[in-house]
């Protein structure tokens, strides 16, 4: 009767909705446009979600590369689109929507500038949760008078939570000290999909007992685990929970809203969203996604990968690793590298593996059994230890460090200050170089995170220069046409090999 009674006090779950960043980033290469949001946006508005999720994260070095939009007039036009919804994005700390540390100018006037276009809420996250790299947005996000999330990536060591390194106290440390910097509030980011359903269960409890701010919870479905992990999260007492609309949902993009709208429906955490909204919104997205469907990941009957419950490798990771081996004629040592990455982790201090330093430790993995050990160390290895991406959860092996040092142009001497304090500013040299391109803030922004890529889409967008057709959208008839085309190469060639 007690545990009864505890249950109906709990307040409202709210959502945060991942359609149009993570979701279609997750599944779809980050390739929905902007006019395919459009149409739904006023029905998205209506539901009534905590926030929207519509920028950051890989979306803006996407649509200047590949799809030739400007990220900054898809975030205004959304503003407008959506004026009853908080706009959310995911932002690196330090590394903005890139892949590097920028300079503290780079990242105020960014801040500033995305607040400026309709940004409410900063998600911000540093790949080695050193909170130091918070400092620079985090100052920017409170000049501009906006919701600063804090965001500790989860990351483990062992099968479970626990061991050395990522357990509890751990994390909840993180999360005081956080907290104590002025975050609004906190998000546990659960980037491959790894935290299990009473793991969540044990932080979020020891997360709400120790602070005052709300808590919210994102994974992704990959291991399969993700929906579990949300309930287990909601009776432990998160606050928010992110989803997608079904069609962008699974897989490795987060869990689906309409199955937990009706799981939580008439209970204490029921979420108030209109099931039947969301479901005429969600037949919308089958319309288009047909355009899309060629980035799906069809390669194998599950739509959840079991094995990152063994190698907790996240599948965008394991893309890249594939791509390297493949292009080295290497694909069959894949699982060397799979026996070498937690050794190399390792030896590079535990950093959790999210963008960039799974990057980072994926392709020195591979280095290490193409070449030999540490025969050949990349660039943002020698940077990593340098300390130039912040400080890892446990120190970096001094004989790898040692070798990745040598000769290296900073100095030998790793730095243990803020990794920004060693940075020169860098928007006037930005300015400089887009002085005859430039019309505003923006275009100056987009140059200064992606020089050549960047530089490359103001010229497509002033038409100094024609784009490539790779980057104009598909029509819908287009896509018909071509899926009949292999539908007929296939049966020929399944005829000639009966033949």
């Amino acid at each position: 009767m007690g545990k009864q009674q505890e249950t109906t006090t709990k307040k409202q779950v709210k959502v945060t909705d991942t359609t149009f960043r993570d979701g279609h980033q997750s599944l779809l290469a980050t390739r929905m446009r902007t006019e395919d949001m459009l149409p739904i946006a006023e029905e998205m508005d209506s539901l009534g979600f905590h926030s929207m999720e519509v920028w950051g994260g890989a979306t803006f070095d996407v649509t200047t590369r590949f799809l030739n939009e400007d990220p900054w007039e898809r975030l205004r036009t959304l503003k407008k689109m959506l004026p009853k919804t908080p706009l959310q994005m995911l932002l690196r700390g330090q590394n903005l929507v890139g892949y590097r540390n920028y300079a503290d100018d780079v990242v105020r006037e960014f801040v500033l500038h995305s607040a400026e276009c309709g940004m409410d809420i900063f998600r911000v996250f540093d790949a080695l949760n050193d909170e130091r790299n918070f400092e620079s947005a985090f100052k920017a996000i409170k000049e501009a008078g906006k919701h600063f999330q804090a965001t500790i990536c989860y990351s483990l060591t062992e099968r479970t939570l626990g061991g050395p390194v990522f357990n509890i106290e751990y994390f909840v440390n993180k999360a005081k000290v956080m907290e104590g910097m002025g975050a609004d509030s906190l998000c546990v980011k659960d980037m491959a999909g790894l935290i299990a359903p009473y793991d969540a269960y044990n932080l979020i409890k020891a997360l709400k007992e120790n602070l005052k701010i709300p808590i919210q919870i994102h994974t992704h479905y990959t291991s399969g685990m993700a929906s579990m992990t949300y309930l287990k999260a909601i009776e432990a007492g998160v606050d928010v929970v992110d989803c997608s609309l079904a069609p962008f949902a699974l897989r490795s993009s987060q869990p689906a809203l309409e199955p937990l709208i009706v799981t939580l429906e008439g209970t204490p955490y029921d979420v108030g969203i209109d099931l039947n909204k969301a479901l005429k919104i969600g037949e919308y997205i089958e319309t288009i996604a047909p355009k899309y469907r060629h980035y799906l990941d069809n390669t194998k009957m599950s739509v959840i990968d079991t094995n990152v419950l063994l190698h907790q490798i996240p599948g965008g990771m394991i893309s890249n690793l594939v791509s390297q081996l493949r292009d080295a004629k290497a694909l069959h040592r894949i699982n060397e590298v799979y026996k070498e990455l937690p050794i190399t982790r390792r030896e590079l201090g535990f950093p959790p593996l999210v963008t960039p330093t799974s990057q980072i430790v994926g392709v020195q993995a591979v280095f290490n059994v193409l070449m030999g050990r540490y025969k050949m160390i990349a660039k943002e290895v020698k940077d990593l230890c340098y300390g130039l991406y912040g400080k890892t959860p446990q120190p970096i092996d001094p004989e790898v460090q040692k070798k990745a040092l040598k000769g290296y142009p900073r100095g030998t001497e790793p730095i243990t200050c803020r990794a920004a304090d060693v940075l020169e500013p860098e928007m006037e040299n930005a300015k400089e170089a887009t002085k005859d391109i430039a019309k505003d803030i923006g275009d100056v922004l987009t140059y200064a995170l992606y020089p050549q890529t960047g530089m490359q889409f103001l010229k497509w967008k002033y038409r100094l220069e024609q784009p490539p057709a790779a980057v104009r959208p598909k029509t819908l008839e287009e896509v018909i046409r071509e899926d009949e085309l292999i539908r007929k190469a296939l049966a020929g060639e399944l005829i000639e090999k009966s033949a």
